[in-house]
């Protein structure tokens, strides 16, 4: 499926950013210039819309393309956003099936679950940048990035993926402020990781044990938890909040449970950390 309406970018290089923001936004308009025509590895979030706008204004929408993957590991509501977005700023979308569930060192879920992942995912987008004469393959990934566990780094390491936001020094905090900036409806929406991050290093990984997790977050979402994990366990849910929101979590500790054990855990848990991005990581140190 393809979104072929275009509209005017959303962003303008008279920005009225900082110094150091405007040079590293430079940086990576000149690294776009310098690839050509890309196909943006498009998910609708805060990094990849700065870098689809960034791409378009650079570029000319023509010379752009965002391409999103459809998976279970995606929730929908995500996917509706990703179409948003990319008319708003003006560019093509191409949607696309993924097959991770195909692969069992996928499902299985080891360490680098991640790296097999994207070096599938990749492959569909050069599959799609080829047919349509572009390029490269971009990916928003941001100078944070490498700090963490991140094998699907490698995985774009190895299939030529380019990181202009990543290698032009933007930080995750950047690139919400130069988003805010241009005026991007994205620049406070909460990280948004894939689904199969909510589940431990080698317990299986199903579309129903994902959907699950969808529908948990949905629950807290609608209690008033804007940003939150719900990491499976399978009977047991550990659910982390920011921390200024864990005592709002114990009082409303009625409702959550209700919601979660609606679902099928046994075992509801609040972890007292409070959120974090790839917590799951943690038992790997």
């Amino acid at each position: 499926m393809k979104n072929k309406k275009t509209r005017a970018p959303a962003v303008s290089r008279d920005a009225g950013l900082g110094d150091d923001l405007t040079k590293k936004v430079a940086d990576a308009r000149n690294m776009l210039t310098r690839l050509g025509r890309v196909v943006v590895a498009f998910s609708g979030g805060v990094d990849s819309t700065l870098l689809l706008a960034l791409a378009s204004e650079t570029l000319g929408a023509e010379n752009v393309l965002a391409a999103v993957g459809i998976s279970p590991s995606i929730p929908a509501g995500e996917l509706e956003e990703a179409r948003r977005l990319a008319e708003t700023i003006g560019a093509e979308l191409v949607e696309f099936a993924s097959h991770e569930f195909d692969d069992p060192n996928f499902t299985r879920n080891p360490p680098d679950r991640c790296y097999h992942c994207k070096m599938a995912l990749y492959a569909e987008i050069w599959g799609i940048a080829r047919e349509r004469g572009f390029d490269a393959v971009v990916s928003g990934a941001n100078a944070d990035d490498p700090g963490d566990f991140r094998p699907g780094l490698d995985a774009g390491k190895r299939m030529g993926i380019k990181n202009p936001l990543m290698d032009a020094g933007l930080t995750k905090a950047d690139i919400r402020a130069v988003s805010r900036t241009l005026g991007l409806p994205t620049w406070d929406k909460p990280a948004m990781a894939c689904l199969a991050s909510r589940i431990p290093y080698d317990s299986p990984i199903t579309p129903e044990r994902l959907d699950r997790v969808r529908r948990a977050e949905d629950a807290l979402h609608a209690l008033g938890f804007a940003q939150c994990r719900v990491r499976d366990y399978e009977t047991l849910a550990r659910i982390e909040v920011p921390a200024d929101l864990l005592s709002r979590a114990v009082a409303e500790r009625g409702a959550v449970v209700s919601a979660l054990t609606a679902l099928g855990y046994v075992y509801v848990t609040l972890d007292l950390a409070g959120l974090r991005s790839g917590s799951m990581n943690e038992v790997l140190r």
